[in-house]
């Protein structure tokens, strides 16, 4: 055999290999798989979660991955889980009867009832109610939504986080009532938000006005968009589009922003799978990140589930992150670690590491896990 062919043999065989080791390292999980890890991970967490915490934000953000790993699962501890949480607080987010008092800029407390942190909660209640129909479930969120509908005020809705918090509540109860206010209201606040957080060039939102480039800038004088904040909004057009009607007048431009968002997020994504805080500045608060990565890789695969991305073109973008969702956040036992701690925006210094969890990155994990079920599902 001459000396060439035997450097091209080999050469092949080592080929095969590398690539073979590629290949194998981006495989995905099949379903039973994934169900194991969502199990995993939410037994880690309602373990050592035993009693219900307030119906605020982020306990609410859990409960809407909770749900899909209930949806997937059908374990029934998962729902009852819920329910007692949504019992523990009387089906209501914030609690006060004197209408002339509610408010919804920033607050915790129960006057607070316009705030889309105290409204998010509302999302579970009505996938409770679909479960079995009682109208205690979702008759506090009817009369919070009605009124706010009912107000000559579309400013409610003045941060990014408040577009996950309650735009899947306008379509929720919408499903329910079957009412097409909350569809035009939800567009009336929605078209608001983008026109005071949108920016048009990068594709992004800000978290707030408070954040617009050139007034706020990144340490490297950069455009500064938060992964967290425009991962609520890529999961919250995720779940608006499911149960909003293919009529829906405005459906086209929510298609076109969710796939607009798809490409400018894709651009970000470091090659270990995950985005850094501050997308397109990863040297103002480098390292990893789990919870924006989490609600980007379930909107990537919603996206490609439901045929509005490419699956192609997208797909090894959901490999990646999914590598740096099962082989780095998640922890053996179940834990979910670094994710960011509550804020608002990415804090150069800040400490994110292997034991920063919180119930919204487990919920925002779950989210992830159970639509990648659906895919490999799908696939095979």
């Amino acid at each position: 055999m001459r000396k060439n062919s035997i450097v091209f043999i080999f050469l092949g065989i080592i080929g095969i290999s590398f690539f073979g080791t590629a290949s194998k390292a981006q495989k995905l999980p099949d379903k039973d798989e994934v169900i194991q890890i969502v199990r995993q991970v939410n037994d880690y967490w309602q373990a050592r979660h035993p009693t219900h915490g307030r119906a605020f934000w982020d306990n609410a953000a859990y409960h809407t991955g909770n749900m899909e790993a209930y949806k997937l699962t059908q374990e029934e501890r998962y729902r009852q889980y819920a329910e007692d949480w949504a019992e523990h607080n009387e089906w209501k987010g914030a609690k006060s009867t004197d209408k002339a008092t509610w408010k919804y800029t920033y607050g915790e407390t129960d006057d607070f009832v316009l705030f889309g942190d105290w409204q998010i909660c509302f999302q579970t209640y009505i996938d409770l109610y679909k479960l079995d129909p009682e109208e205690k479930k979702i008759a506090r969120a009817k009369e919070v939504m009605q009124y706010q509908m009912s107000t000559d005020r579309n400013d409610y809705w003045w941060w990014v986080d408040g577009l996950y918090m309650v735009m899947p509540v306008m379509t929720k109860l919408y499903t329910v009532t079957k009412d097409r206010q909350y569809l035009d209201k939800l567009y009336e606040y929605f078209a608001y938000a983008k026109n005071l957080m949108y920016d048009e060039d990068a594709k992004l939102f800000y978290r707030d006005a408070k954040y617009i480039y050139p007034k706020h800038k990144t340490s490297n004088g950069k455009k500064d968009f938060w992964a967290r904040g425009d991962g609520w909004l890529f999961a919250g057009l995720a779940k608006v589009l499911t149960d909003l009607p293919k009529d829906d007048a405005h459906r086209k431009e929510y298609e076109q922003l969710f796939r607009d968002m798809a490409a400018a997020i894709q651009k970000a994504q470091q090659k270990e799978g995950y985005w850094t805080r501050s997308m397109l500045d990863p040297r103002h608060a480098p390292g990893y990140e789990t919870s924006g990565t989490a609600f980007f890789t379930y909107g990537y695969l919603w996206g490609i589930n439901n045929g509005l991305l490419n699956e192609k073109e997208y797909l090894p973008t959901v490999k990646r992150a999914w590598k740096y969702l099962s082989e780095i956040a998640l922890q053996p036992g179940g834990k979910i670690g670094y994710v960011q701690p509550i804020g608002e925006k990415a804090i150069p210094g800040q400490v994110v590491d292997v034991n920063s969890e919180a119930n919204f990155g487990v919920g925002a994990f779950l989210l992830a896990s159970a639509e990648l079920a659906r895919y490999v599902e799908r696939i095979n």
